[in-house]
């Protein structure tokens, strides 16, 4: 499963493109461009996947952000009174979630691209988590608070990685920053969904058979989700060269895409890349490490999403009211995302479109910091959430800095995830109680991140154009390589298994999307 096996168009392409086939080189130069006709089937392909996936993924992602965040909109409704939590056991449940999730991260996705099952992976995952938050509604102590948060975290790992991951074996890196930006709409239209599903239930059902509003709040999100978790098992497409209902014409274009894509097949060596070679691959690449530390200082810095409807409170309306005015911000950065990754793909630029937010952001957080009337404090509610417009950008950059083999993407998406996951293990600690109402101290650790986060994005910036500058030298067949470019050369051709010559042909057109 998920090594190519029985699939005659990728491993024809595959052999194609490592010279294993004796008339590799006018096949090589026709798989660096679709024809029309492939183009035209190209079309369906993107039409089919597009209306099959991204409702499906969006719409479960924004389950698992509710999930999630039920802890922050149940502490409005009661949560602390009925367990008994003081503020630091608040905090202690918040971030043990990230314990789990971390836990669950790391071997996730090697599991994922090894089975080549993204339905029965991820759609019993989903349903894991469901039955999970359901089961909250049952907790009656501390502890058992704990441990609920904990096992979330857990059965909540495998989906986004793995999301991630999928897409980037459906789309190329021209699609991937719009794509991922709608799966990411899925979080933000929870921050807005969320916080009003949660005001419907403190209004109407709190005391409803003798239940607290925060009780029912796990059960009826809990329940959806197990029953959208089944939907995934029954419809989400598996990968291009695992999915059997795909028919054949547009199974060889997903697949030859794919590998113009990557100047090769994207798929592992032909019996299987072990998924453990696949992990040290992604160890060895210092542009996983920088990204991943990124993300974790984003993370860091983005951590007040979490104490969102505590940061309306301060606003000086009653919980309910506290809930409703999450919703604009969440709705309009939502908004925004869509037409920021649109610009990005459009444009096929990725640096600019991360590091323009960075100040908005800081200026949102320095209001908040410094004001208490309630135009400007609620104004940098919205400002402060454009932190999570770059998030589609972010991850389709990933995708397209780290693009074969997909033992080593599977690996690298996981890894990124879980050092990003660490960070919301202490931030929730930074948010006491004490520095209420501008929590200055947080905020201010959020700018020191932020600007943390942007010096690897420069890093990443500066690392990619010289690697595009040597794939320029390498395609000029007739210019002789310098030590290091034959030593890195070398590297790819181990890694690929094929000679010098035809490594150095594999470079040809692709070049990393800055």
């Amino acid at each position: 499963m998920g090594d190519g096996k029985g699939n005659g168009d990728v491993i024809q392409d595959h052999e194609i493109l490592t010279g294993k086939d004796d008339t590799r080189s006018g096949k090589l130069a026709e798989l660096h461009h679709l024809s029309e006709e492939d183009q035209v089937l190209e079309k369906k392909l993107l039409r089919k996947i597009d209306f099959l996936v991204m409702p499906l993924i969006v719409v479960i992602y924004l389950m698992n952000f509710i999930d999630r965040n039920n802890y922050a909109a149940a502490r409005l409704q009661g949560l602390e009174d009925h367990l008994n939590l003081t503020s630091e056991r608040y905090q202690a449940g918040l971030g043990i979630f990230f314990v789990g999730y971390i836990l669950g991260s790391i071997p996730s996705n090697q599991i994922l691209n090894y089975t080549g099952r993204p339905s029965l992976y991820l759609g019993l995952s989903t349903c894991a988590w469901g039955l999970v938050s359901a089961l909250t509604a049952l907790v009656q102590s501390y502890g058992g608070i704990l441990g609920c948060r904990l096992a979330l975290g857990f059965v909540e790992a495998p989906f986004f990685p793995g999301v991630l991951f999928y897409l980037s074996k459906w789309y190329t890196k021209t699609e991937l920053s719009m794509r991922m930006s709608i799966f990411y709409i899925g979080s933000l239209i929870a921050g807005a969904l969320g916080s009003l599903i949660a005001a419907g239930i403190l209004h109407g059902l709190a005391g409803k058979n003798g239940l607290p509003g925060w009780r029912w709040l796990y059960i009826i999100e809990g329940v959806i989700t197990v029953v959208l978790g089944l939907l995934v098992v029954f419809m989400l497409p598996e990968f291009p060269h695992t999915w059997k209902s795909l028919s054949p014409e547009l199974r060889r274009i997903a697949n030859r895409r794919m590998a113009i894509e990557a100047a090769e097949a994207d798929i592992d060596e032909e019996k299987g890349m072990s998924q453990v070679k696949g992990f040290m691959l992604a160890m060895k690449d210092i542009r996983v490490h920088v990204l991943a530390f990124a993300f974790m200082c984003k993370s860091a810095a983005g951590g007040f999403s979490f104490f969102f409807p505590t940061l309306t409170s301060t606003l000086g309306y009653n919980n309910t009211i506290s809930l409703l005015l999450c919703a604009p911000p969440y709705v309009f950065v939502a908004l925004w995302s869509v037409a920021h990754s649109w610009a990005s793909d459009r444009l096929r630029k990725r640096f600019w479109f991360l590091m323009y937010p960075m100040p908005v952001v800081i200026v949102g957080w320095i209001i908040f910091m410094t004001t208490d009337s309630f135009g400007p404090r609620y104004l940098s509610l919205f400002l402060m959430l454009m932190i999570f417009s770059i998030n589609g950008t972010f991850f389709a950059w990933i995708a397209t800095s780290i693009p074969r083999p997909p033992a080593k993407r599977a690996a690298a998406y996981a890894y990124i995830n879980a050092i990003g996951g660490s960070a919301s293990i202490w931030t929730p600690f930074t948010y006491r109680d004490e520095d209420k109402p501008h929590y200055r101290p947080a905020l201010g650790l959020n700018i020191g991140l932020w600007l943390v986060t942007a010096a690897c994005f420069v890093f990443m910036f500066f690392s990619l154009t010289r690697e595009n500058k040597r794939l320029d030298r390498l395609e000029d067949e007739d210019v002789p390589l310098s030590a290091e470019d034959f030593a890195k050369l070398q590297q790819t051709a181990e890694v690929e298994g094929v000679d010098i010559a035809t490594a150095r042909r594999l470079q040809k057109n692709h070049r990393f999307v800055i």
